[in-house]
């Protein structure tokens, strides 16, 4: 017995501690079960209004008091207000306390509502109730076939449709779904193992924490799984009073998504609840807001949503002026070339590596075996993903020697390296997914080309610098040398970096791998689960370089509007939970980055799946030989068979090879990813077949039959029986959905799980298994390796290579062991450890963006709200006195002060040089908020005879009309209620013209800061060759950005809210406001006036995220290319064949 044996044997692992702290939550629950089952059902529903009104009441006191602060704020001194908001946001902290402390005690109660609800509709055909009002509302939708109505009793069937198929209703929860619901309720991860009924466990903590009317978000990770289980769970809910509805049903931004999101119970995927939160924060009316504040989710795959997609950015972004002006088309056939050239090159190398090498061991000659050695490693370092090389490291001996010429290379801090690449037009890196051009590189693109600089970037410091040392220069012209040098250096840093992009689009990203075709469009694969991503985007230009790659029409480049990483929007609620079969390996993430423990539930019977060794092999071939053996034996026993494989590639290959065996199969992957529900609903299908017997073996081809019959001279008889279903799924596709065995299926053995190939996250490997073994089903794994795949590369396969060598393996023999399966495991975690770190070192990027996204939006909603707009006005006339104050003399005061707050300086220059800053800034203030005041005054002042004139007459006419406001160079047109201004004496007039400019100007600056730190995010990379940290670089030129922003910021906002006025106005000439409108078409941004960016904003939020249902193909228009000496479409005079179209 080891260490951590003897530890767990005397203190208990993880799991039963946390299982001792949940079975007296879990006894209480047991013990009120009996008293709701008598029960009838009337009394059961009031019951859930008895404790649902127990838990709202529970913080009645604190939510009065809240009402009565808020009455408050109107009537206090905007410099008193402050304190009156700190008192609202600790009494709303408190409600939020209250209510969890009132939801624990009605836990029990509630658990067993929902569990003997499902009792009744699983044992009666019927369920009859009074009718409430409810109840009408519900049988008066005709999709709402659970429910009818005969005379004042409501009548709930047990049979609904769910996903567009009739679904009868038939479960009940058992003991250990009490723990998963209790789990999910404190804010954990509930990790349970497939077929152990997550959907039905969730309904235990979504309804408790839906009686607090605070709603609750049910998460899932494809819309076809948002439809469902709000249309399968949905009756639990909605027959004790609780309303229910799905996002993905309705548009963005429709009436129909704002009243989805005010149900009690809201379903929808990851991606869609992101992007209404980021359009949300771009509405320009509080009308326009969908989402209520963020109180309690349960995110399902929650490792998919908050690992696997945690740096994946949510973006809203439009069109920029010149963004179809990009190089990615124009240098993608050199690129292509030179690519051609290096794959020549390392094709030279392995043939030279394979002679040297071998001549070297026949003779023992140490010198030709470095040499060859060198070679191979020269090959290696032109391309990693090469399959003859693949091959040929998997032979004996052979990578332990090219591992031990890169030691000797890299000696030194990588002294010798330049001479081992020196042949190299450009070097690959697997491990840290870069790709750099060489010397020789530069130098066969400069003859290309006819330019030796055309690819080079300039030194721009050196330049600088020299440029200052520069003497007889006016100031004007070193400005103009200067941007001209920055200009320059701008074209070139864009034309090195296409060039990498395209790099490593070439060598590093395969199609059908890592991305798809379809309809004339490159789409990425999600690495863990095979499904495509529908409108995700790889970054910096990557993806513009794999459109150029496969020729397809490259997307212009866009202006980010607003963006946010999954990860940071789910740090937003104030409970979080989550629930897979897979959470156990990533446990140290959930807690380090989300504060989410991992609880492992037990199963509810034991797990009867035999997970078998890995079988390991030299050659892949060998491999997916002996996987088409096993598929067909399994098949041939009559057992379904569930193969699992990395990539669509390798999925197709394996679909050939079982053609070539006439085995009939599904096929699951990113191209076939609408088909997926009935994909996996006939995985464990067993059918009636015939197969052809030569002695013992059997055939599923009966031409294979009498092959081998002539060969043995053994008869041919042909045989009738049951054959499994045979289904090859990449990755996790299929998650979501139970593969159901039949009694046949099951006396033969159950479900075969056969994987292709280790992946580099354990949790993948264990979401394969577990398709097997479903409630104690019978059923079996196992994986199939080779010496070539991508993890036993990374991770010493020469010494498993040696193993077989030395015990005398032939061609086709396997090991199976479990000290080899642990290995690989080893080789996991590491795999799982780095990849953590690259995670939460992109994630710190984000954390930047994060925390000034957080500050912003924040100030937006205080603007669009308009609660704590004067507040946050009467701050930025402060920041203002203060700014202008301390930066300035008297005379750059003097100027400041009527620029930005169109005041005369309230000082003389005597008091300014002698009098404390402090008193200065004091007396500044009150000046300028009595300048305001009177600036606000007058408004009113001219706005309220109009207003009043305008109501008294034509009040039956207008609900809403259009003022004009100006603050002398742009015109805002305020869209204000006519009633309101006419009973407020014209004061929402004011308020809504603050609340308009606040937020166009926050918006502007915003969108703005956002492309700059785009921009910084890739421009700091280079920081890596001067020996610093780019994080760090990001991190201090971030924050000079953002201060940059903010006092641009509140110097518009200023300077506008100084000078506004309204021009004359005439009753004639009112105007009535016409509804806002929501644009569907794509949009062009202008910033001629701030209306105008305003329609910009609400067109790029109007986008429709939804997965599409299906597109038709458009076809590719492709622009003509102009001729050698026509005039460069750049713009530059010179002809395209010395400019642009130098080189092709």
């Amino acid at each position: 017995m080891n260490f951590n044996k003897l530890l767990k044997s005397l203190f208990g692992d993880k799991s039963s501690r946390d299982m001792k702290l949940i079975q007296p939550l879990v006894e209480k629950v047991k013990a009120v079960y009996p008293d709701i089952q008598k029960l009838s059902n009337d009394e059961l529903r009031a019951k859930t209004k008895e404790i649902q009104a127990y838990v709202q009441d529970s913080a009645k006191e604190q939510k009065a008091q809240i009402e009565k602060l808020k009455a408050t704020i109107e009537d206090t001194p905007i410099d008193e207000r402050e304190e009156i908001f700190n008192q609202i946001d600790k009494l709303d902290k408190e409600v939020l306390d209250i209510y969890e402390q009132a939801l624990n005690e009605v836990m029990p109660t509630a658990f067993c509502i929902v569990k003997d609800t499902a009792r009744r509709f699983a044992e009666n055909e019927e369920t009859v109730v009074t009718a409430t009002d409810f109840d009408r509302e519900l049988a008066a939708n005709p999709k709402n076939d659970f429910v009818t109505i005969d005379g004042d009793k409501a009548i709930y069937h047990n049979h609904w449709t769910a996903g567009g198929n009739d679904l009868k209703w038939d479960m009940i929860h058992y003991d250990v779904q009490l723990f998963g619901g209790i789990v999910l309720h404190q804010g954990k991860i509930a990790e349970m193992a497939t077929g152990e009924g997550k959907t039905l466990v969730a309904t235990l903590p979504v309804f408790l924490n839906a009686l607090t009317g605070n709603g609750v978000h049910v998460v899932t990770v494809n819309d076809y799984l948002a439809k469902r289980d709000s249309e399968w769970m949905g009756p639990l809910y909605m027959f004790n009073g609780l309303s229910v509805d799905c996002i993905d049903k309705h548009r963005p931004n429709s009436a129909d998504r704002r009243k989805a999101y005010q149900a009690d119970i809201t379903f929808g995927t990851n991606n869609e609840f992101g992007f209404d939160y980021l359009r949300d924060n771009m509405a320009m009316s509080p009308a326009d807001l969908v989402q209520r504040r963020h109180n309690y989710a349960i995110v399902d795959e929650v490792d998919s949503v908050l690992i696997d997609d945690a740096r994946t950015p949510l973006i809203i972004s439009g069109p920029i002026p010149k963004g179809d002006d990009q190089m990615f088309e124009q240098y993608q056939p050199l690129v292509e070339r030179l690519y051609d050239v290096q794959r020549k090159l390392a094709t030279e190398f392995l043939a030279v590596a394979k002679q040297k090498i071998g001549e070297g061991q026949k003779a023992n000659d140490q010198k030709l075996l470095d040499e060859g050695f060198l070679a191979l490693y020269r090959s290696y370092k032109c391309l990693p993903k090469n399959k003859p090389l693949i091959k040929y490291l998997s032979e004996e001996g052979i990578k332990a020697g090219m591992l031990k010429t890169e030691e000797i290379y890299m000696e030194n801090n990588n002294r010798r390296m330049p001479e081992a690449v020196e042949p190299l037009y450009f070097v690959v890196d697997e491990k840290l997914k870069s790709c750099d051009l060489t010397d020789k590189g530069t130098e066969w693109l400069a003859r290309q080309v006819n330019d030796k600089d055309l690819f080079v970037l300039p030194d721009i410091t050196s330049q600088l610098s020299a440029l200052e040392n520069e003497a007889g220069l006016t100031d004007e012209q070193r400005i103009d040398k200067k941007d001209e040098l920055l200009a320059y250096y701008g074209v070139q840093s864009e034309r090195v970096h296409t060039l990498q992009q395209l790099l490593k689009a070439y060598t590093m990203f395969n199609k059908d791998d890592e991305y798809v075709v379809m309809d004339g469009e490159v789409k990425i694969v999600d690495e863990q689960t095979g499904r495509i991503m529908e409108g995700r985007r790889w970054s910096d230009g990557l993806h513009q370089a794999i459109e150029a790659k496969e020729h397809v029409r490259i997307e212009a480049a866009t202006q980010t509007f607003a963006t946010i990483t999954l990860q940071n929007y789910f740090r937003m609620y104030h409970k979080l939970a989550g629930m897979t079969g897979t959470a156990s390996t990533e446990a140290g993430e959930f807690w380090d980055i989300y504060k989410l423990d991992v609880v492992e539930i037990p199963t509810n019977r034991p797990i009867a799946r035999n997970d078998m060794d890995d079988r390991v092999y030299k050659t892949a071939r060998e491999k997916y030989r002996a996987v088409i053996d096993e598929i067909e034996e399994m098949r041939n026993l009559g057992r379904p068979v569930l193969v699992g494989t990395t990539s669509v590639e390798i999925s197709e290959l394996l679909s050939k090879m079982l053609n070539m065996r006439k085995i009939p199969h599904n096929v699951l992957n990113a191209k076939l990813h609408q088909q997926e529900a009935q994909i996996v609903a006939e995985a464990g299908q067993s059918v009636m077949g015939k197969v052809w017997k030569v002695g013992d073996k059997v055939y599923s081809s009966q031409a294979e039959a009498m092959s081998a019959s002539k060969t043995s001279g053994s008869s041919v008889t042909e045989e009738e029986r049951l054959l499994g279903a045979v289904t090859i799924a990449t990755n996790m596709a299929g998650r979501g959905t139970d593969i159901k065995l039949s009694p046949e299926v099951k006396a033969a053995g159950g479900l075969a799980i056969i994987g292709t190939e280790r992946h580099e996250s354990r949790r993948v490997d264990r979401q394969l298994r577990g398709r097997a073994g479903r409630q104690g089903d019978p059923g079996s794994s196992v994986f199939y390796v080779s010496l070539e795949d991508k993890l036993m590369r990374l991770f010493a396969s020469e010494r498993i290579a040696k193993v077989m060598d030395r015990l005398g393996f032939e061609e086709g023999e396997r090991i199976e062991s479990p000290m080899i399966s642990k290995s690989i495991e080893r080789a996991q975690k590491k795999v799982e450890e780095n990849n953590f770190g690259i995670r939460k070192h992109l994630l710190e990027y984000d954390d930047v963006m994060n925390k000034q996204r957080t500050v912003i939006y924040e100030k937006r909603r205080h603007a669009l709200m308009g609660e704590r707009i004067g507040m946050d006005i009467t701050n930025i006339i402060w920041d203002r006195c203060v700014a202008i104050i301390e930066r300035n003399d008297f005379e750059g005061a003097k100027e400041e002060f009527l620029k930005v707050l169109a005041m005369e300086v309230p000082f003389s220059e005597n008091e300014f040089i002698n009098t404390p800053k402090g008193e200065l800034e004091e007396r500044a203030f009150q000046a300028a908020m009595a300048a305001f005041k009177r600036k606000t005054d007058r408004i009113q002042a001219v706005a309220y005879p109009v207003i009043k004139n305008v109501y008294e007459a034509q009040g039956d006419q207008y609900e809403f009309i259009m003022v004009p406001l100006t603050d002398g160079r742009h015109i805002v047109q305020v869209r204000c209620n006519l009633k309101e201004a006419y009973e407020h004496e014209a004061r929402n007039i004011v308020k809504e013209f603050e609340k308009s400019v606040l937020l166009h100007i926050i918006d502007d600056n915003w969108k703005e800061n956002l492309r700059q730190l785009d921009e910084l995010r890739h421009s700091v990379q280079n920081a890596s060759y001067e020996q610093k940290d780019p994080l760090l670089i990001f991190k201090l030129e971030s924050a000079k950005l953002w201060d940059d922003m903010i006092n641009d910021m509140n110097n518009r906002t200023a300077s506008v809210l100084m000078r506004g006025q309204i021009p004359e106005m005439q009753q004639e000439n009112v105007q009535e406001a016409q509804p806002e409108r929501k644009a569907q078409q794509q949009y062009v941004e202008t910033k001629q006036n701030l209306d105008e960016s305003a329609e910009a904003q609400r067109k790029a939020a109007s986008h429709d995220t939804r997965e599409p249902v299906q597109r038709r193909p458009q076809p590719i228009i492709k622009d003509k290319m102009p001729r050698p000496n026509d005039p460069c479409p750049c713009g530059s005079g010179k002809k395209f064949k010395n400019c642009h179209g130098r080189g092709l």
